[in-house]
């Protein structure tokens, strides 16, 4: 009787075993067919013989895994008898793997040739998209992952002020995102549409700014309008220096680009025998900046401005730099360590960073030689600006001591 009750248990624990190993040996045959399908759907048609034949490889490795897996953990509970019937189930579904991988391997020889071509040739295309120089570059030095959208903030002004200086030490931080080129939507080419600028900014990660900088916005009289229309609560950076200086810098400029200008005298005055300043010309208007700024003011509350001084920004990197994020709400990441002077330019550069073999400096185009402007002409642009330097004083409650500058050359040409 015992051995009737034995023999029953058997025949019914050994067919349910069996067949559980041969479901699993079919269950894991589909998947690689599956794989193999799935594979052939991608987008490199060339390529994807040669590449499925190094998926081979790991395709069997992957089996034989399953299988010793299998064999393992059947151990504690399968008799040999039972063991040799499972086993061999799953060694004939082996072979008949084996004899795909070896047709597949076949049939891919003849387009292996052809498939490195076009590979090599796809990765040289693809460095080539991704290569930028300076002047090119459209985001900073992450991976695109995430998303993009439309900046949070903008550095809007102004120009020969500081703008370059002020977004690369800003694209230092890991919560920013910047274009590195001037969109320069809300001036030229706003006809584009919000999902052509969008499309130019980079991918962001969530808790990431998006940025841009375009210094002719802060000029711009329909830019206010159409920045407060895209985003009302947008944080805007203004970096503001003496507007003598910062106009001598301007025509410096101009001059590298066209050296037949007339001479700077010339140009400040429409007559200099009586002292007549030129506000129409570009160099000297920009400077005025109680002008634009009450442009601005009417869409956007003082509280989403900062100002930032680009003299201190020359002579204390790291304290403006505090300031800025503080304003755009980020960690106080990029310090002192990040900077030191560089005594050639005459301004601050960033740190090599450690996967750079050069430190990070400002390009050519900037802290060019100043042509020698008489200092009487120099005079009298402080005293056109005073008025409105102490109006932009009151405008944004900051006190950014260009006089002390008059005085310095008024005390010069005395001596």
């Amino acid at each position: 009787m015992a051995f009737w009750s034995s023999t029953s248990v058997f025949t019914s624990k050994v067919p349910r075993k069996i067949l559980f190993m041969f479901t699993l040996s079919l269950s894991v045959t589909y998947l690689f067919y599956s794989l193999m399908s799935c594979y052939n759907s991608l987008q490199f048609p060339l390529q994807e013989n040669y590449a499925y034949q190094g998926r081979l490889v790991t395709e069997e490795t992957t089996f034989v895994t399953l299988r010793e897996k299998l064999y393992s953990a059947s151990q504690g509970e399968f008799t040999e008898a039972e063991r040799t019937t499972a086993l061999s189930t799953v060694r004939d579904h082996a072979e008949a793997e084996q004899r795909t991988v070896e047709w597949i391997r076949t049939q891919a020889a003849p387009t292996r040739a052809a498939a490195a071509a076009y590979r090599t040739t796809a990765l040289e295309r693809e460095h080539q998209e991704f290569s930028t120089t300076d002047s090119e570059l459209r985001v900073n030095c992450t991976m695109d992952y995430g998303e993009k959208k439309l900046p949070q903030a903008i550095i809007i002004g102004v120009k020969k002020g500081g703008t370059r200086a002020l977004l690369e030490a800003l694209r230092v931080h890991p919560d920013v995102r910047a274009v590195g080129n001037e969109p320069h939507f809300f001036d030229r080419n706003y006809e584009r549409g919000l999902d052509w600028y969008r499309d130019l900014m980079p991918s962001t990660l969530e808790g990431q700014i998006t940025m841009e900088k375009t210094p002719s916005y802060f000029v711009t009289n329909h830019a206010p309008k159409r920045i407060h229309s895209m985003a009302r609560d947008i944080k805007l950076i203004i970096v503001v220096r003496n507007p003598v200086t910062r106009a001598i810098s301007d025509y410096t400029q101009t001059l590298s680009k066209k050296p037949e200008i007339p001479t700077f005298e010339v140009l400040a005055f429409k007559n200099r025998t009586l002292g007549l300043i030129d506000a129409s010309w570009s160099a000297l208007r920009i400077g005025i900046y109680a002008l634009h700024l009450e442009s601005w003011m009417q869409y956007f509350p003082l509280s989403q401005m900062h100002f930032v001084s680009g003299e201190r920004l020359i002579v204390d990197p790291a304290g403006e730099m505090a300031k800025v994020q503080d304003f755009l709400g980020l960690k106080r990441i990029v310090t002192d360590k990040h900077f030191y002077f560089n005594k050639t330019k005459g301004f601050p550069c960033l740190k090599k960073p450690e996967d750079s073999s050069t430190p990070r400096c400002l390009g050519k185009s900037k802290g060019r030689t100043h042509p020698k402007i008489d200092p009487d002409v120099i005079r009298r642009l402080h005293k056109f600006y005073k008025p409105f330097n102490m109006m932009f004083y009151q405008m944004t409650g900051q006190n950014f001591e260009w006089e002390l500058e008059e005085d310095s050359v008024t005390r010069s040409s005395q001596d």
